[in-house]
């Protein structure tokens, strides 16, 4: 399995989320996270992932007879390239978008069932906007929030912070040929 194919499951994607920031986590970790999802269904994605490069071992201890594996995300793995994502097709991209939103939906009901979720003062936001660009000024723009997200990448986890997932979609909304003629000055 490819690379996109491998990052284009909710599931998956999830356990990716769950192992970013440099977090070392094991199997039973990660179905505790993931509790809306069978034990077994997690053993299967995680091994998925092992199996394509994604996920390391950091560490294994014996547990009880058993061999407990801690694993480790391989950021610079788990991208997908701007080869690979130049040549999906449309399909590719409603699979991919569809996995995206599955996965989200799945966290933010994870996290709306957690004991004492409150989303106001988590400042959660699901906003959405309309915004007039041209293709330099959002390549301007998506630059600029890299920058901003770059900013806060390194952040250490301690014990005030806690893990923020953050979701960029961007695509535009009319074609060009339906999009409203403007009105202009005429002298």
């Amino acid at each position: 399995m490819d690379t996109l194919e491998l990052l284009l499951h909710p599931v998956r994607l999830r356990i990716v989320w769950a192992l970013s920031g440099d977090r070392v986590r094991t199997t039973t970790d990660l179905c505790a996270t993931l509790s809306d999802v069978p034990k077994t269904t997690v053993y299967r994605h995680v091994a998925l992932l092992a199996e394509g490069g994604l996920l390391e071992v950091a560490d294994e201890q014996r547990v009880r007879g058993v061999v407990e594996r801690h694993y480790r995300l391989r950021r610079e793995r788990a991208v997908i390239e701007p080869e690979a994502g130049a040549a999906m097709s449309l399909d590719d991209h409603r699979h991919g978008f569809a996995a995206a939103m599955v996965a989200l939906l799945a966290e933010f009901n994870a996290y709306l069932d957690r004991p004492g979720a409150d989303p106001y003062a988590d400042s959660i936001s699901y906003r959405q906007g309309t915004l007039w660009l041209d293709p330099d000024e959002l390549a301007e723009m998506i630059g600029e929030l890299r920058q901003v997200f770059l900013k806060r990448a390194g952040n250490e986890p301690t014990s005030d912070r806690r893990p923020h997932l953050m979701s960029a979609i961007f695509f535009p909304t009319e074609h060009p040929a339906q999009e409203p003629s403007r009105v202009t000055d005429q002298a």
